[in-house]
């Protein structure tokens, strides 16, 4: 009788954009992910339509998609809010680890900004909804309201300010759109800042990387560089 190689348990990994952005800006990050072994799910949501209240339930949908398998979410910037209040809410048995890249745990300076003038204000949410204006710094934030996490999470934050708007009204490091500081939140496992902007985090090389090396170890390569990042991108790790 022919023995035959095992099969390795099957992994689920949900991705979820941005706000004002589509599945589309996750794309190269999904190809990576499928080349390594994973199943992705890799849906859009209507970020610019709806309050984050009427948001999270996409998480779901996606989430239901993996089925039985372990299952993992990385997110970007807004997705990773999504995916906060739908935890808050309960946990699949199936849940895995959670990468979130430049979420805005704490909020982000320039909606508060944006929010100051009514003009700024309408043309916000004219472009990127309403969800715009519940993610500001304030107490009464979406994010600011949220438990402190109580999963398995590791979060990757930027620190190229290419947005001028960012680079002028937020304080200390950030990736343009959401510092440094407002991506650490209470509970997550692990935290590290790589040179990448808000905008291309999610397809910088290095960050692809560490996606990879927490989702399969629970915790991020510090050492990683733009070379050795490379490696890993392109080397299928054995068994």
């Amino acid at each position: 009788m022919m023995l035959l190689p095992a099969t390795a348990r099957a992994e689920c990994v949900v991705l979820l954009h941005g706000l004002a952005r589509s599945e589309a800006s996750m794309l190269v990050l999904q190809e990576v992910l499928e080349f390594h072994g994973y199943r992705v799910i890799n849906e859009g949501y209507p970020s610019e339509d709806a309050p984050i209240e009427d948001l999270v339930r996409y998480v779901g949908e996606s989430a239901a998609l993996c089925g039985a398998e372990r299952m993992h979410f990385v997110t970007h910037s807004l997705g990773g809010i999504l995916v906060r209040a739908w935890l808050a809410q309960a946990h699949p048995e199936n849940l895995g680890h959670v990468v979130m890249l430049a979420p805005p745990n704490h909020g982000s300076e320039i909606v508060d900004t944006l929010d100051s003038n009514s003009v700024l204000r309408d043309i916000a949410t004219f472009f990127n909804g309403p969800a715009t204006h519940e993610l500001g710094t304030g107490a009464q934030s979406v994010p600011n309201q949220l438990p402190p996490v109580d999963f398995d999470l590791g979060v990757i934050a930027g620190n190229v300010p290419i947005n001028p708007l960012g680079a002028a009204v937020i304080n200390g490091p950030s990736d343009g759109t959401v510092s440094v500081e407002s991506t650490r939140v209470e509970g997550m496992r692990d935290h590290i800042v790589i040179n990448a902007s808000h905008t291309l985090i999610m397809m910088n090389p290095v960050a692809m990387a560490e996606v990879l090396e927490y989702l399969r170890n629970g915790v991020f390569d510090h050492n990683i560089t733009l070379p050795s990042a490379l490696r890993k991108l392109s080397q299928r790790q054995a068994g």
